[in-house]
């Protein structure tokens, strides 16, 4: 019987808002005993372990084992198997969603409170089975999740990015923020990095498509990955990054290392939050001007999101071309319109208009990503950022996404298509020695 039928089966006292952990669990008692026992065998720090310490992981393995087999009475092989996978899972992984985060299939997991558990699957929405004792067993893998990088939440700092050792993103809140208790939010990435030809075969974009921004990037332009939130930017980004020379220096920015780059010259930079006085943060900003004195050839941002981006155009404007990052929109004219905001939260008093010069130089493609209603990720717009007429900033698409409609299975149909036109950058690449077919870019 599932975790999610058997809760619901439980008779509740009305007097009462919850059952408890015995009542959803009847062998709460038995996994507390063997717990305890696992911690007084072993002196180490269980915020801190993981299944990556294979030594380790055996040891726990053998002493679980060994309990079952003394206290369990009465009790089939299956329920022995479950006690000992439950227990793993509590003491080596992170409690109930461990085998959610093993399950490829599994784009998102967002946790919200110990009852309610989504994923995120082929684009769609689940609730699960998976259910959590309570508010402090949340916290508890929270606490879990974010000690080994150095990260905290309490009550005075209750929001944390963090990242898990396979690289998934992670985001906390607790309250008093999160009235309803902790939640905890897992974007999951692949830990077989995917490469170009994995988003051709997932639609993402054509063939086409993925041979001309590989000629963007060897060719050294300066490219900025617009989207909304869940929208493929930062797997894209990685992608674009796989393209860059293995002779060239790259350093990375972000505020949880993500990225997982397949070149040896490598530097990861991660920003730092301040301490418990307040003080001690490392900012994307601060990050990004310490990076320039570091001889980078390529320089990639996780993502923009304030007074940084005025330092990365200033950087790609300075010899530091072929950068790439990302950034919040739902269209290339809005991200720009978002650079000009996030420009000004950098305290700096600019003219639009010297602002838009900046970033008119500075940028050369704009690539819009975005998640369509059946949940598939498209690249809709390669648009080319060609220069300043007066006041405004010249766009030209290449390439587009022309949605018509849904199948008879709810699928988006569609398909790219080039615009015919031949962008300006196609002259500055051949200049370096870079010949872009023609078959790519026109009809």
């Amino acid at each position: 019987m599932s975790l999610m039928k058997r809760f619901e089966e439980i008779s509740v006292d009305k007097k009462t808002s919850k059952p408890n952990e015995k009542e959803i669990d009847p062998y709460f008692d038995l996994k507390s005993k063997i717990q305890n026992r696992v911690i007084e065998n072993l002196d180490i720090d269980f915020n801190e372990i993981s299944d990556q310490n294979e030594e380790l992981k055996q040891e726990i393995n053998f002493i679980i084992t060994k309990n079952i087999e003394e206290e369990s009475l009465n009790m089939t092989n299956n329920q022995k198997k479950k006690i000992k996978e439950e227990l793993l899972d509590e003491i080596i992984g992170f409690g109930p969603i461990t085998a959610l985060l093993a399950d490829n299939t599994v784009t998102e997991i967002m946790v919200n409170g110990p009852d309610h558990v989504y994923i995120e699957r082929a684009g769609k929405l689940v609730l699960t089975d998976a259910k959590f004792k309570n508010d402090n067993h949340v916290m508890h893998v929270i606490k879990k999740i974010v000690a080994p990088i150095g990260r905290r939440i309490d009550e005075s700092s209750p929001m944390v990015d963090a990242r898990l050792p396979n690289g998934s993103r992670v985001n906390a809140i607790i309250p008093p923020l999160a009235i309803d208790g902790p939640s905890i939010t897992i974007r999951k990435f692949a830990e077989d990095p995917f490469r170009a030809d994995d988003l051709v075969n997932f639609g993402t974009l054509s063939s086409k498509m993925a041979e001309l921004l590989k000629y963007c990037v060897v060719g050294r332009l300066n490219i900025v990955v617009s989207g909304g939130t869940g929208s493929g930017k930062t797997t894209t980004l990685n992608v674009l990054s796989s393209f860059i020379p293995e002779d060239e220096r790259i350093l990375t920015i972000e505020d949880a290392a993500e990225l997982q780059l397949s070149q040896t010259h490598v530097v990861r930079l991660e920003t730092r939050p301040a301490n418990v006085e307040g003080k001690g943060e490392i900012s994307i900003r601060d990050l990004v001007k310490n990076s320039l004195r570091m001889r980078p050839d390529r320089i990639i941002v996780g993502e923009v999101r304030s007074g940084e981006t005025l330092d990365m155009l200033q950087a790609m404007n300075t010899g530091h071309d072929g950068s790439l990052t990302t950034g919040h929109a739902n269209s290339p004219r809005d991200m720009l319109s978002r650079i000009e905001t996030m420009v000004l939260m950098s305290g700096m008093n600019l003219p639009i208009k010297a602002i838009r010069d900046q970033a008119a130089s500075a940028i050369d493609l704009i690539i819009q990503q975005s998640r369509l209603m059946d949940g598939s990720r498209k690249i809709t717009h390669i648009t080319e950022v060609q220069g300043m007429e007066g006041d405004v900033i010249i766009l030209q698409d290449i390439y587009k996404f022309e949605q018509r409609g849904l199948d008879n299975k709810g699928k988006v149909k569609g398909e790219f298509v080039t615009t015919g036109i031949m962008p300006k950058f196609v002259q500055k690449l051949k200049e370096k020695g870079i010949i872009i077919p023609p078959e790519l870019i026109q009809f």
